[in-house]
């Protein structure tokens, strides 16, 4: 039998302080966890940590995105000829089942948001970020303007399922398999409407965007004209001192 050396055994610092992170806050308020708590935790020095992550809503950032990694890295290729909401549907509950071992700690978590401001509006870019994957792995458009607005939207109707989930004791999460199925089904009447409008407004955005062009040309012109003037100037003005020096 091999021995494992020492490096087999050690846990990846920034890992540590993701599981750090999460042990305290299922425990503790997120308001009341400092920095050298989780440093403590994780067995860092605040030295180390500060060298992996600049905040403590950087941690839990770097666990969003593992979340959105262990996500990703289940697709069900089996659902790719599912409509679009039955794809999001078995995304988004597969999302649930991976946070499931942190609900305390999100639970915590989200009461402070809650009443912080700044706080939820800093977590609302991650989240819509992560809705931003969670689309794409449903093969629903998540780029440009539209695609922002259905991360966006979609963000929104996952706080809602999370505010359902963590009052879910069923083991089947019946009612959060609801919520999730309403969430979609409202959005979809919703992204119809907002695609609707699209349509509606984008003779005035292509009039816009031809105006922009139009005002950026002008810009330019005058520019050229301004350049012109001032080189004809300074040619006159050299002139003239050549003049005077004879």
């Amino acid at each position: 039998m091999v021995a494992k050396s020492k490096a087999d055994n050690a846990v990846d610092p920034r890992q540590a302080a993701i599981e750090a992170l999460l042990a305290l806050c299922a425990d503790n308020p997120w308001g009341e966890i400092g920095l050298a708590d989780i440093a403590e935790k994780a067995g860092l020095s605040l030295s180390q940590l500060r060298g992996l992550y600049p905040s403590k809503g950087a941690i839990l950032a770097a666990y969003s995105r593992q979340v959105d990694q262990k996500v990703l890295e289940g697709i069900d290729e089996g659902m790719a000829a599912e409509p679009a909401r039955e794809r999001l549907f078995d995304i988004l509950m597969r999302r649930i089942d991976v946070l499931s071992p942190h609900k305390a700690a999100i639970a915590n978590i989200s009461k402070a948001f809650a009443l912080d401001p700044l706080a939820l509006t800093a977590w609302n870019r991650v989240v819509t970020n992560s809705m931003q994957w969670m689309l794409t792995a449903a093969d629903i458009d998540a780029e440009g303007p539209m695609g922002a607005v259905r991360a966006q939207g979609l963000a929104l109707a996952w706080a809602r399922i999370v505010k359902v989930w963590l009052k879910d004791e069923d083991e089947g999460l019946a009612t959060t398999m609801k919520e999730v199925d309403r969430q979609l089904r409202s959005g979809e009447r919703w992204m119809e409407r907002a695609d609707d409008l699209c349509q509606i407004f984008a003779p005035f955005r292509r009039i816009a965007e031809r105006s922009h062009e139009r005002r950026a040309r002008m810009r330019e012109r005058l520019r050229e004209r301004f350049h012109d003037f001032a080189d004809s100037r300074r040619r006159g003005r050299d002139g003239r001192d050549d003049a005077e020096a004879v």
